[in-house]
């Protein structure tokens, strides 16, 4: 992704939101930076959605102040914001050509009717559906209605983009290439955008920052890469992708690493998110990929790498991968995701579990 500007463009300063005794946004701190693709991630609940409908004024902050380009917009009425949204149920309206709920949001802007068209028909191109403008939302796929949604929101050239699950209806084959598209179209606008969606994949693959959100709280904000290696805490690492977790406590420093001692007796090298201190308690964090699968009786030791041995109990053929479930001496089971480079390892195999230090992340309780 393009490098973008460090600007906050959008800012949230100490936002709350509480509807009656339940705090949906709790202290919120937060900015987007100009030109960026920032997704909000967390499961249902969490406050990300609340959170996007404050900045596009659909509801009011209880505390706190929204600002946009350097101004507080928390009195400004929705109409005033200049800003883009997209739906879950793309939001078209039935009875109108898709040439009229293009151009809905044109006709509040003093827009002439031909300068309307004309801005219809292009951002029609920029999404890839020329000449549909005279057809009906019920003549299109559900993948062609998404993109006339995002054809109405860009058309206006809104300050910041508002993208709320856009994804969730369709298809996962469909959700792929609009994935692609959106992030095609952003990077080639530079217009800013906020991404709502529970959806790990969507922001990891998307975005240029992820807000990791839980209970209304911010959990960890960063780039895809820092936020799915580097996890702040058990939610995150348990939210985004395949994590185990194995309670370990701490013995002492070794290089780089810090030794650790798992409830099995055995020791290992992990790489601590915090400090730590002898004896201290925490967890081990292995990432599902970050984990090499050989056969017991083709184990040959390695110096600094961590090795488990187990036994194949459960494995499903993904095609060009293998999810593979290994229960340990100590009847802990593990989860591995294997590229399949070989005939995939069977139930009841045993195998030796490779894992790198720099990959075993070790967070406090």
């Amino acid at each position: 992704m393009n490098d973008k500007k460090d600007s906050a463009f959008v800012e949230f300063k100490g936002i709350v939101k509480r509807f009656g005794n339940v705090t949906a946004v709790e202290k919120m701190d937060l900015k987007i930076p100009e030109g960026s693709l920032v997704t909000l991630l967390g499961p249902s609940g969490c406050g990300k959605t609340t959170l996007l409908r404050m900045l596009a004024g659909l509801e009011d902050p209880t505390e706190g102040d929204i600002l946009v380009k350097g101004k507080r917009i928390n009195d400004t009425p929705i109409h005033k914001r200049n800003l883009g949204m997209i739906f879950q149920n793309y939001a078209l309206f039935p009875h109108k050509t898709i040439l009229d709920n293009v151009a809905f949001g044109l006709k509040y802007r003093g827009v002439s009717k031909d300068e309307m068209r004309e801005k219809v028909l292009n951002a029609l191109e920029m999404v890839r559906l020329p000449g549909v403008e005279d057809r009906m939302p019920s003549q299109l796929s559900g993948g062609q209605q998404q993109r006339i949604a995002l054809a109405r929101a860009i058309v206006i050239e809104p300050d910041v983009l508002l993208m709320d699950e856009p994804l969730s209806a369709l298809d996962e084959n469909l959700r792929e290439d609009m994935r692609r598209e959106i992030d095609n179209l952003q990077q080639n606008l530079g217009v800013t955008t906020i991404f709502v969606t529970h959806d790990q994949r969507e922001a990891l693959s998307m975005s240029d920052k992820v807000v990791v959100m839980k209970d209304g709280i911010l959990q960890q904000e960063g780039n895809p890469e820092e936020v799915y290696n580097n996890s702040k805490n058990h939610f995150v690492a348990d939210f985004l992708g395949h994590s185990n977790f194995i309670n370990a406590i701490v013995d002492d420093e070794k290089d780089l690493y810090v030794k650790v001692t798992l409830n099995d007796g055995n020791e290992y090298l992990a790489t601590p998110a915090v400090d730590f201190n002898k004896g201290d308690k925490a967890e081990m964090v292995i990432r599902a990929q970050k984990i090499i699968l050989s056969y017991k009786n083709e184990y040959k030791e390695e110096k600094n790498m961590n090795c488990f041995f187990g036994k194949i109990v459960d494995r499903s053929y993904m095609g060009g991968e293998v999810s593979y479930f290994v229960e340990l001496e100590n009847k802990q089971v593990l989860h591995a995701i294997s590229f399949v480079k070989r005939s995939p390892f069977k139930r009841g195999e045993e195998v030796c579990m490779k894992v790198d230090p720099y990959h075993c992340r070790l967070l406090a309780i």
